[in-house]
Formats: C-alpha cells, sequence, structure tokens
C-alpha cells in the first residue's frame, strides 16, 4: 500500500520573528525532498494550511497562509484548511483517504508540539499507519512560553522537538529521518 505524504502548515507566516528561536533549520529542504520523491512516485499528497481566527496572527489570512516556495502545491495536490490544530478536524482530510484508500502516512511540518503532534495523535487513533519524518519538522521557543508551573523560561527549541517527537515514537508513530523514509519509499 502507498503512503500519502502529509505536508503541514509549511507557510511563510513561520518566518515571522514571533515565533523565537527555532530547530531544525533544514525541516524545510527535507520535506522539499519527500515532496520530490512521492511526486516522483506519482504517489498520494496532501497540503495542510493553517488559516489562523486569532486577530494579528502570523498565519492569519493573507501572506502568512502562504506556501513555503520549496513545498508549494502543484495543480491538483489537495490542499486542506483547517483553524485548529488537528488536519483531520473540520476538514475533509479523512474522507480523502480513506476514499483513495490510503492506509499509511507520512507526516512532516510545522511545528512539532502543536499541529504536527495533534494530526500525527489523531491519524494513528483512526487507525492510519503513520511514519514521521522527524527531520522535516521544526519547533520554535515560542511554543512554550512558560512551563506547567509558570516559570517564565522558554525551553531550547531542540528540546521542544525531541520532546514532542520521543512522545509519538512508537506509539502514535514511527519516527525516521528523511533519508530513511526515502530509502522504504512511499
Amino acid at each position: 500500500m502507498t503512503s500519502a505524504l502529509i505536508l503541514i502548515d509549511i507557510q511563510q507566516g513561520f518566518d515571522d520573528p514571533v515565533w523565537g528561536a527555532r530547530s531544525n533549520p533544514d525541516a524545510e529542504g527535507n520535506a522539499a525532498r519527500l515532496l520530490a520523491a512521492w511526486r516522483g512516485f506519482a504517489a498520494p499528497i496532501c497540503h495542510i494550511r493553517h488559516v489562523s481566527v486569532e486577530p494579528g496572527s502570523p498565519l492569519g489570512p493573507g501572506e502568512g497562509t502562504r506556501f513555503k516556495p520549496e513545498v508549494a502545491p502543484r495543480d491538483g495536490e489537495p490542499i486542506f484548511e483547517k483553524s485548529v490544530n488537528s488536519a483531520f478536524i473540520g476538514t475533509e482530510l479523512e474522507h480523502h483517504l480513506t476514499h483513495s484508500s490510503v492506509g499509511d502516512l507520512v507526516i512532516c511540518g510545522l511545528t512539532t508540539p502543536h499541529c504536527v503532534s495533534t494530526t500525527t495523535r489523531m491519524a494513528a487513533n483512526l487507525g492510519f499507519n503513520v511514519r514521521l519524518a522527524h527531520d522535516a519538522c521544526a519547533a520554535f521557543t515560542s511554543n512554550v512560553q512558560t512551563d506547567w508551573a509558570q516559570n517564565v523560561a522558554p525551553m531550547n527549541p531542540q528540546a521542544i522537538h525531541e520532546t514532542a517527537i520521543n512522545h509519538l515514537h512508537g506509539e502514535f508513530a514511527r519516527a525516521m529521518s528523511t533519508n530513511a523514509i526515502l530509502n522504504e519509499g512511499p
């Protein structure tokens, strides 16, 4: 069975400095490598776009919702728009995948502890087998402004990213490098 590639929120709005420091500057490049491979195999691809309903959000309607050029959709590649963390909530993504006989997913995108994590968890709960391209995802310091005890000390973005991946690996997904996924193929 062929896996669908799910590219989550790889948008220009994440270039805004409001997000703070980020992990993995190679995330978009690795996502682009996956996208090129999936296109080469004519395998299913789904682009997810976050359109925030929060006033002033860098991901609000307009420039911030544009996909980054290295992963921009081509004509005919489906785009699913959401305003919450899960790509399955308020979209036709699940219907599209199940009616296309897709049971396996490769997920990548922004940001690891939010939309990537939520979509990955929900995908597994819906019965999809998920490979998570850990090096085609990234996190920002703004993802954690305070810890659970309200201590104001942002975590390192790499620690945020790795913690989110560790919480997903084994139970909700197989966390793999882009190279390992490319070696397995769609």
